[in-house]
Formats: C-alpha cells, sequence, structure tokens
C-alpha cells in the first residue's frame, strides 16, 4: 500500500487591533471572471487565499497585484510542485489567537470529509476554508467553522460565479460573506421554494 505524501506548511501572521480583511477565491481553473480583479481590489483586502484549482499560474501574478497572495495547490495543479497541499495560518494578537486550515478538498456537501476533519482538529483550527466544488458555503461542522467561497472561474452547471470575504477582528470574531462577480453584490443563496400539495 503506498502513502500519498502532501506538503504542509504554517504560517504565523499578526492580528491588527483593528482587525484585518482576507479575499478569498477558488477554482479560477486559468480564467477568472472578468470582474473579478475589480471587486476583489474594491475590497480593499489585506491578503487574498487561493484555495486551489488555480489552473495557468499566470492568475496568481494578477492577483498578486491587488493585494499578498497565500495559496495552496487543487487537483488540477499538478505542476504546481512549489506549492503547499495545504497551510495552517495562525492570526495572533494580545487578545486572540485564529487558526485556519487552507486546503483545496475538504467538504461532501455541508460536512467536512473525515480526513479533513482529523486534519482540522490536529491543527487546532477553528476554520476551514476549501474550494473544490464550486459552491458557496458558511457552515459549522462541530467546534470548526467551514467556509467555501465558490468559484470565480469557468460557470459550473447553475452554480453562482463568487468569492470571499473574511474580515477577522480580535474581539468581534469572524464575519463571512460571499460577492457574485456577475452583479457585484453580496450573494445570497436563494431559498427553495416548496408549493403547497392539494
Amino acid at each position: 500500500m503506498s502513502m500519498v505524501l502532501t506538503r504542509h506548511e504554517t504560517r504565523t501572521l499578526r492580528l491588527p487591533a483593528r482587525g484585518i480583511r482576507l479575499g478569498v477565491v477558488a477554482d479560477t481553473h486559468s480564467r477568472p471572471h472578468p470582474n473579478a480583479l475589480q471587486l476583489l481590489t474594491a475590497q480593499k483586502p489585506a491578503f487574498i487565499l487561493h484555495a486551489g484549482d488555480i489552473g495557468d499560474l499566470a492568475v496568481l501574478d494578477a492577483l498578486e497585484n491587488v493585494a499578498p497572495l497565500i495559496v495552496v495547490r487543487g487537483n488540477i495543479d499538478t505542476r504546481a510542485h512549489h506549492l503547499a497541499d495545504s497551510i495552517t495560518l495562525q492570526f495572533e494578537s494580545p487578545q486572540a489567537l485564529l487558526r485556519i486550515y487552507l486546503t483545496h478538498i475538504a467538504v461532501a456537501r455541508t460536512r467536512l470529509r473525515t480526513e479533513a476533519r482529523e486534519r482540522a482538529q490536529a491543527e487546532q483550527a477553528d476554520m476551514v476554508i476549501c474550494g473544490h466544488s464550486h459552491v458557496p458555503l458558511i457552515a459549522q461542522d462541530g467546534p470548526v467553522a467551514v467556509f467555501n467561497p465558490g468559484s470565480i472561474g469557468p460557470r459550473r452547471f447553475r452554480l453562482p460565479i463568487t468569492f470571499g470575504i473574511a474580515d477577522i477582528h480580535p474581539q468581534k470574531g469572524v464575519s463571512l460573506h460571499h460577492i457574485d462577480c456577475e452583479t457585484g453584490v453580496r450573494w445570497q443563496p436563494v431559498p427553495l421554494h416548496h408549493p403547497k400539495a392539494n
């Protein structure tokens, strides 16, 4: 039985007293939506996290012009050997410590996959940020928050084209939302309509 070796990194970042804003993208697949860079720039993130499936690595150069990047590779990024498969980000301040586990594949529907849950627990992560499904998601799996920004790449099926924003504050905690690349406004899931049975 062969064991797949993955590369993991840990990075520590200072959490300013005023808080910090992260732009979160995934699944660019070489072709980010034409509005994505302008919309990300307007959000003024301190960093951009890319949760994998980059495609053409030139995508990273364009994102780097908006804000410093923290990137993991996805399952299509077979030539990006220099990138980690997962990164634990430690945001430290005198008042708080927040750990985010950034990886590409982590969820099945709205729950963490067993391997991702175990890794997040081992890293003492408060939140998992992932991509892969192209489905925007804000969820809670036990004590761990789960955030998938959706995809800013080519549309898959009828899914929206979105990225995520994570606002982290030492006292107020974490606030998460999505931006729709087509409308430029906050994305909200469309509620399902169940007509009453006759």
